[in-house]
């Protein structure tokens, strides 16, 4: 009889849903979700920005509609490099251009039959695909700005925004590549 009295006084142990969505301890289940949700939110407006590609002057890397992310951090302590997929700032907060970094301050950069030339040495380019007619005489780059061209050579010269770029209009680099979240949602 006391057995039953016993077992009847103590509380019955929380069901395996609830454990499993609040936890053991609602207030500290609580606690951490305060935490993660500040965390996000000051990420989200100090450190990574999502952008969406619109157009085609990424392409075959990035496809349009596709979701990336820019890391803002990137360039604290480092310069951008060539190779670097940047977002820059082109209109206002909101609106940022794709492009890939391919000249660096005091080099000078040409298009001859399509093909990039740096310096007067041909540029290793694996992420163009398929190439292009362009003609553009070299200019040389001055301190603080980088030349940037989008990875389509396909589209003609004229429908590409390209060109140089001052270093504080480059938000960051592009954190994720091949459309990532493109996969899951499809």
């Amino acid at each position: 009889m006391e057995a039953m009295e016993t077992a009847e006084a103590q509380p019955k142990p929380p069901g395996l849903l609830r454990t499993l969505v609040i936890g053991r301890k609602p207030k500290w289940t609580l606690v951490r979700i305060v935490i993660l949700v500040a965390a996000v939110f000051l990420a989200r407006a100090y450190v990574i920005i999502p952008i969406k590609v619109k157009g085609p002057s990424m392409l075959p890397t990035y496809e349009e509609s596709g979701l990336n992310f820019v890391n803002r951090l990137a360039y604290r302590r480092s310069d951008p490099q060539r190779g670097d997929v940047v977002a820059i700032r082109y209109a206002g907060i909101r609106v940022m251009l794709m492009k890939r970094i391919i000249g660096l301050p005091g080099e000078t950069v040409a298009f001859h039959q399509g093909h990039v030339f740096i310096n007067g040495k041909l540029l290793d380019e694996p992420y163009v695909k398929k190439p292009c007619d362009w003609e553009i005489p070299a200019v040389t780059i001055p301190p603080g700005h980088y030349y940037v061209v989008g990875d389509n050579r396909e589209m003609a010269e004229q429908n590409h925004v390209k060109g140089e770029a001052t270093r504080n209009r480059i938000v960051g680099r592009i954190m994720l590549c091949k459309n990532l979240f493109a996969s899951w949602l499809s």
